[in-house]
């Protein structure tokens, strides 16, 4: 049985159709890169794997149980935007993840318990190069740390399932190959079954065991929401490079950043 089964993931707007038939099966501590043209529904299919949506058809199963309807400790996110909060310091960032489920109706620990979340957060922030910085708050904070302090927030919980939505867009070159031996030492450590969305094809390649191409593969340009994406390439990425390397150089320009007047339009029936 896999780890997490999509099928027949069907998401619709009103009128505009985003996800059609969206079949997928994963295995734990898999690391999944998502690539494909704007629009066509990463970010969607990583909400639904959050928990913030539900699918319009179809079902979404971890460990062969309905994925529960909205988000819980087993699902970490980190978005491109940092989701950290600007007036508690690092510290506090992170230990307020082990602080609120322990103590729902407060929101803090107190004493004994208190210590204990704060080691455990000090610990986990070390790991990923805050040690430093603890007592430092948000706007002190590079880009970078600032990420950082987004990738110990998702991980203090221990998910089994990390979802990142472009979480390395907005920052330089450099530090994002620093960003990315952090991501990959991480998930080497905690073998977390990964979904990263990027626009990077290089990325999806280097960090991902697997790439997944969406795709609109119908259009009809009198009715742009009448159809969705699909995954329409599944190329593994851990065992033939040269293989992987070859079907990735044959995708279509459209899915790499690059023109195509002359995509063909198809309109078939259901």
């Amino acid at each position: 049985m896999s780890f997490l089964s999509v099928r027949n993931v069907w998401q619709r707007y009103a009128d505009n159709l985003v996800l059609e038939r969206l079949n997928l099966e994963v295995d734990e501590g898999e690391f999944c890169t998502l690539v494909g043209a704007s629009g066509c529904g990463k970010s969607t299919f990583l909400r639904l794997l959050l928990g913030q949506e539900l699918p319009s058809r179809g079902d979404i199963l971890l460990d062969g149980r309905p994925l529960p309807g909205e988000p819980d400790p087993s699902r970490g996110v980190v978005f491109q935007r940092y989701s950290v909060f600007p007036h508690l310091s690092v510290l506090d960032n992170v230990a307020l993840g082990l602080e609120l489920p322990r103590s729902p109706l407060l929101g803090r620990l107190f004493g004994a318990a208190k210590r204990q979340a704060r080691e455990e957060a000090a610990a986990l922030l070390e790991k990923v190069g805050l040690g430093h910085a603890l007592e430092q708050y948000p706007s002190a904070l590079s880009g970078g740390m600032q990420q950082r302090l987004a990738i110990a927030q998702a991980l203090v919980m221990k998910p089994r399932v990390l979802l990142l939505d472009e979480p390395f867009g907005a920052l330089d070159p450099g530090i994002r190959k620093d960003m990315h031996a952090l991501l990959l030492q991480l998930w080497r450590e905690t073998r977390l079954t990964v979904f990263m969305v990027t626009h990077d094809l290089s990325e999806g390649f280097t960090l991902g065991t697997r790439l997944l191409v969406f795709d609109k593969v119908r259009l009809d340009p009198h009715a742009p929401g009448a159809y969705g994406a699909r995954i329409t390439y599944d190329i593994p990425l851990n065992a033939d490079r040269r293989a992987a390397r070859a079907a990735i150089a044959a995708l279509p320009p459209r899915l790499v950043g690059q023109p195509e007047d002359d995509a063909p339009v198809l309109t078939p029936a259901y």
